[in-house]
C-alpha cells in the first residue's frame, strides 16, 4: 500500500493522513471493537440476517474493525456507509473482516466457472466461487471509500450458510477467498477457533496471522483478562495471534496483542479514518 506521508507539528511525531498517528510509539490503539451488520438500525438486511440495531463501540475504542457481509457471503452489510462515516466522524484506526460461506448451489453455478481456476473439477469450481466472494467483498469497500490494507476472514460455523462435511471441499472455498484478497493487493488474516477450524477445514496450517476469540462474559464489560490470554495461546494454522475478542450481549470487544503494538503492524492492519480522508 502506498502511503502517503506529511510532517505536522503534533506533539513532534511524523503523522500519515492515511495511517494515522501510529508512527508514535505512544499514541498505538491497545483496545477497540469489532461492528457489523448486527450494529444496523433494526430491520435491514437479508430475511435470514435482519439487523438488531445493537450499539456501536463505546468512546473508549481505539480501533474498529468493520464486517462488509451482512453474515453470508455475496450478501454486503447492508449498513458499512453509515459505519464507514461513523469511524471517520470519530476518527480512529479501521480494519475489515469478512465471513466466508460456503456457496450455494445457485451461486456455485454463477461464479464457478469464472476465476483463476479451470472450471474442470468441483474443488476448482469452488475455489473460483471463493474468488468471487472476496472480489464482491473489494466491491463493497471500493463503494463506501474503505481502503483497509488487511482483510481478516472469519472461518466458523454458519447455519444460513452450512458448510459441508467433507473439509476438502471447504478448504477449496477457503483457499480461493484467500487468493481473491491477495491478488487485489491485501494481507489477510483468519478469525478462527480450534474447534471450528478442525471441523471445516481439518489440519490445514496457512500461517498467517490470527483473530483469536475469548468468548463472552455478559457480567463485566470492560475486563480484557481472558483477551490478554488469547494472545498467548497457540494457534490454529501456524501463524502469529494478533488480536484476541470476547464480547457480551451488545457488543465485541478487541485486543491488539502485545506483538501487534508497533507502529508498523498498526499500518499493516489498519487505516486511519478522519474527515480529511
Amino acid at each position: 500500500m502506498k502511503w502517503l506521508t506529511a510532517m505536522i507539528l503534533a506533539a513532534g511525531v511524523l503523522v500519515s493522513p492515511l495511517a494515522g498517528p501510529a508512527t508514535a510509539v505512544d499514541d498505538i490503539p491497545k483496545k477497540g471493537a469489532d461492528a457489523s451488520w448486527p450494529n444496523c438500525p433494526k430491520g435491514m438486511g437479508i430475511p435470514s440476517r435482519k439487523t438488531i440495531g445493537l450499539p456501536m463501540p463505546k468512546k473508549h475504542a481505539r480501533f474498529v474493525i468493520l464486517g462488509l457481509t451482512n453474515g453470508p457471503g455475496f450478501y454486503p452489510n447492508p449498513c458499512i456507509d453509515r459505519q464507514v462515516a461513523w469511524a471517520r466522524k470519530r476518527g480512529i484506526y479501521v480494519g475489515t473482516y469478512a465471513m466466508t460461506t460456503y456457496p450455494k448451489r445457485k451461486q456455485l453455478r454463477e461464479y464457478g466457472s469464472q476465476g483463476p481456476w479451470p472450471a474442470t473439477s468441483l474443488r476448482k469450481r469452488l475455489r473460483n466461487a471463493g474468488y468471487a466472494q472476496a472480489q464482491f467483498n473489494l466491491k463493497t469497500m471500493d463503494r463506501v471509500g474503505l481502503d483497509t490494507p488487511f482483510v481478516w476472514v472469519d472461518v466458523e460455523p454458519y447455519e444460513v450458510a452450512p458448510w459441508t462435511s467433507k473439509r476438502k471441499r471447504n478448504k477449496a472455498v477457503l483457499d480461493g477467498v484467500l487468493r481473491g484478497y491477495t491478488d487485489a493487493g491485501k494481507e489477510v488474516g483468519l478469525y478462527t477457533s480450534p474447534g471450528p477450524w478442525r471441523d471445516i477445514i481439518g489440519s490445514a496450517r496457512y500461517g498467517l496471522p490470527e483473530w483469536r476469540t475469548a468468548g463472552g462474559h455478559p457480567w463485566s464489560n470492560t475486563d480484557y483478562s481472558d483477551a490478554r490470554r488469547m494472545c498467548k495461546v497457540t494457534s490454529v494454522q501456524g501463524g502469529p495471534i494478533l488480536l484476541a475478542q470476547w464480547w457480551d450481549t451488545k457488543r465485541d470487544y478487541d485486543l491488539l496483542c502485545k506483538r501487534s503494538r508497533t507502529p508498523a503492524e498498526v499500518q499493516r492492519l489498519f487505516t486511519w479514518m478522519s474527515t480529511d480522508s
